[in-house]
């Protein structure tokens, strides 16, 4: 198995693609899938969802994500991308290799209760493969009542399994937001609408949103990344555009944060004499691992085995899956400081030790035997 595990990862390695554009990714993965006898379908443009159908007309999900990262790769591996610009610095060659192996280890077993659905999701990164899928009505359409992923995770040490129960990763959303003002000679500032100093103000008053609108113990993160505006060090600045992102665990929250935003840029178009353009989008919910389901997953494993982490201001799309049905998303560390596998995900360095793929295989064999899908 680790010997057929190696080969898939780091063939999937070398052919890293993005979004939806998982052309070479799609076949490799189908052509393997087709051998094994699976029952595929094709979902959202290049996805692919293969069922091994139990005696009852229910199912069970186990979901890998496909797509790759625009970032030169840096590990010197000799299994190096061959794409330039692209790689798999976030570890879904190896997502995909782990459910692939899973694929291989169950293909001639006879079900015993519920069907197996195996999901290859495109668009993980942006802008979102997972709702696409839901909205082709595959999970419906095979009644599909459970749903379990995994993520490998550089920041816990290898081998071991990371859980959380309940909220897991942030919900977020990103704006891009364009403030005009009136521009004038540096010397008389009096004649123009200064940009920039409104922008400054608005950025310091967006700040005061989470530690004077919100409950401190509510995790949440408001980010202005990007600004940019002006002419010369002698004009006022007519226009600016900064970028941001907002992440939180509470919806109730997340709308409070949004709502602040606007009240605060209407009242610097008052103060300042400006106009303010906000495009504020809407992207992952709340990644949310249901406690049922938490109870009897932990209750698989020894102590040693996992170890209780905390939640995550990242994001991630296994969230709208969660949103039709109940699951369970884990980490699987990769962190080993001798082989220096240590890089974070989406670095140009990031790699880990194939070995273990094979824990992840087993634990997507161990949840499939404790709901006695079979033996």
């Amino acid at each position: 198995m680790l010997e057929k595990l190696t080969k898939i990862r780091r063939d999937l390695h070398q052919i890293p693609e993005l979004s939806f554009d998982l052309y070479k990714t799609h076949d490799y993965v189908m052509k393997l899938l087709v051998n094994m006898g699976y029952e595929t379908y094709v979902t959202a443009q290049t996805g692919i969802v293969a069922v091994k159908h139990g005696t009852t007309n229910q199912m069970i999900a186990f979901r890998s994500d496909m797509d790759a990262l625009p970032v030169t790769e840096k590990t010197g591996v000799d299994f190096k991308s061959k794409h330039e610009g692209k790689m798999h610095a976030c570890g879904h060659d190896g997502h995909m290799a782990m459910l692939l192996g899973f694929a291989d280890k169950i293909k001639d077993i006879k079900l015993k209760s519920h069907g197996i659905m195996l999901i290859f999701q495109p668009a993980e990164e942006f802008p979102g493969g997972a709702k696409i899928i839901v909205e082709e009505g595959f999970l419906k359409r095979f009644n599909v009542i459970k749903i379990f992923g995994i993520h490998l995770y550089p920041e816990l040490e290898e081998m071991k399994f990371g859980f959380v129960p309940g909220a897991m990763m942030a919900r977020n959303g990103e704006f891009n937001l364009t403030l005009k003002g009136k521009s004038s000679h540096g010397a008389q500032p009096h004649h123009g609408n200064d940009a920039i100093l409104a922008v400054s103000h608005l950025i310091h008053q967006y700040h005061s949103i989470i530690s004077r609108n919100i409950d401190p113990l509510e995790p949440c993160v408001l980010t202005v990344g990007t600004i940019e505006g002006g002419e010369a060090r002698n004009i006022i600045a007519s226009t600016v555009k900064i970028k941001g992102t907002v992440r939180a665990f509470n919806d109730k929250v997340y709308e409070l944060i949004k709502n602040r935003m606007k009240a605060i840029e209407i009242g610097i178009e008052h103060s300042f004499d400006v106009k303010i353009e906000q495009d504020f989008q809407d992207f992952y919910p709340i990644v949310y691992n249901d406690l049922d389901i938490y109870q009897h997953v932990i209750h698989q494993f020894n102590d040693s085995e996992y170890q209780v982490i905390e939640k995550m201001t990242v994001s991630e799309d296994f969230s709208f899956y969660q949103q039709v049905v109940p699951g369970m998303f884990i980490m699987l560390g990769t962190r080993n400081i001798n082989k220096d596998y240590i890089y974070p995900l989406h670095h140009s360095k990031f790699n880990f030790d194939e070995k273990v793929l094979l824990k992840g295989v087993e634990y997507y064999d161990r949840i499939a035997k404790s709901y006695h899908l079979y033996e």
